[in-house]
Formats: structure tokens, C-alpha cells, sequence
């Protein structure tokens, strides 16, 4: 399933700056499990609580779908509470990312959605 909504990718600043040397995005996972990890706007707090808590340096990657190269597919198991995540089959092209936002967790260790980001 191929949907045109905006997805999004947290990753650190730094492998942002190295992507844009490389004019690709890779996330360790795309080597690891195939594909690189990826959101709809109501499933980033929860990624970014259960895997980034505790980290500074963080962004988020706003991805057009619509522009990708690499295939994108919405996975997951059927009784999952958060639904089908979309997962990006190959490297993210620079031109797919639409936005990089800032996204490190607030003064209470939370993390809080960015403003222009849907609910």
C-alpha cells in the first residue's frame, strides 16, 4: 500500500549531516533488517519514548512518500494498538525529505510532537 501522507524517520543530527554528503539517507536497520523504520504522525511519541528516551541530538525527518525511490510498504502485525508502520524498502532519497525538525525531548523527558506536525 502506497499512501501520499507525510511519514517520518527519527535520527540523529549527525547521521542527517552525514546523509546529506552522501545524498542519501541510510538508517543502520536498512542494513540490519532490510528497510529503514518509519511513523505516521500518531505513532512518533510512542517510537520516540520506547527507543530514543534519554537522547539529545535527535531529529525528525518529515518524508514525502509520493517522492521516495525506494519502495514503501505499511507492516505490522493485525492486533498491534498502533496500527501499520510504513517501512522504506532502499536508502531515502534527500529529495523525499520534505522538512528536519528539531526533536529532542522537552525539560520533563518527554517527548512532544513539533509544531506543524498532525496529531
Amino acid at each position: 500500500m502506497k499512501l501520499t501522507r507525510t511519514i517520518f524517520h527519527i535520527t540523529t543530527r549527525r547521521e542527517w549531516e552525514r546523509a546529506l554528503g552522501q545524498r542519501e539517507y541510510r538508517a543502520q536497520s536498512l542494513e540490519r533488517e532490510g528497510f529503514i523504520h518509519c511513523s505516521t504522525p500518531s505513532q512518533i511519541l510512542a517510537v520516540a519514548e520506547a527507543f530514543f528516551s534519554g537522547h539529545r541530538g535527535l531529529v525528525l525527518l518529515c518524508i514525502d512518500p509520493a517522492r521516495l525511490t525506494s519502495p514503501l510498504f505499511y507492516e505490522g502485525p493485525e492486533d498491534y494498538s498502533y496500527g501499520y508502520f510504513p517501512h522504506v524498502y532502499g536508502p531515502v532519497n534527500l529529495e523525499a525529505v520534505s522538512a528536519v525538525l528539531p526533536f529532542d525531548p522537552g525539560p520533563d523527558g518527554r517527548f512532544h510532537l513539533p509544531e506543524g506536525v498532525p496529531k
